[in-house]
């Protein structure tokens, strides 16, 4: 389980990785704090709920709550480098519901409500799972912390 563990968090992946984490990390927080909080102009768990449901995503206000708490909480935990495979990867599979959900049947083009926006996210978080949180960041605490048990 320690191996295991050790395999999540340690990342050779250099400062790049956190040029990619912080902001998308705080891109998505801000975007799932629109669906729980109803923050920067969002609708709130109530409102996301009924989209959510129009889209057949049912019951609406757990899929809301679901998909704001992997945008928020899981961008937190990319901004800081905190778990980041396991993040990527939850934000990564709500991006791709997000693409084949609310967005591919308008095209690819933003201006459309089109999911290019969604697909370049769904690029980043993959990314970021395979190569892992990179040297700045807390993940490599835990990676320390694991290895001189």
């Amino acid at each position: 389980m320690k191996a295991l563990l050790a395999k999540l968090v340690t990342s050779n992946a250099g400062v790049a990785a956190l040029v990619l984490r912080l902001p998308i990390g705080l891109t998505l927080a801000a975007h799932g704090s629109q669906k729980l909080f109803a923050w920067f102009g969002g609708y709130g768990l109530e409102g996301t709920g009924q989209y959510m449901a129009s889209l057949g995503l049912e019951p609406g206000y757990l899929m809301a709550l679901m998909a704001g708490s992997a945008e928020f909480f899981g961008g937190l935990a990319l901004a800081l480098g905190l778990l980041s495979r396991p993040a990527a990867v939850v934000t990564a599979f709500t991006m791709l519901v997000a693409i084949f959900t609310a967005h591919i049947h308008n095209g690819l083009f933003l201006a459309n409500d089109g999911y290019e926006y969604a697909l370049a996210l769904l690029a980043v978080t993959v990314s970021l799972a395979i190569t892992g949180a990179g040297r700045l960041a807390v993940d490599n605490l835990l990676a320390r912390a694991l290895s001189e048990k």
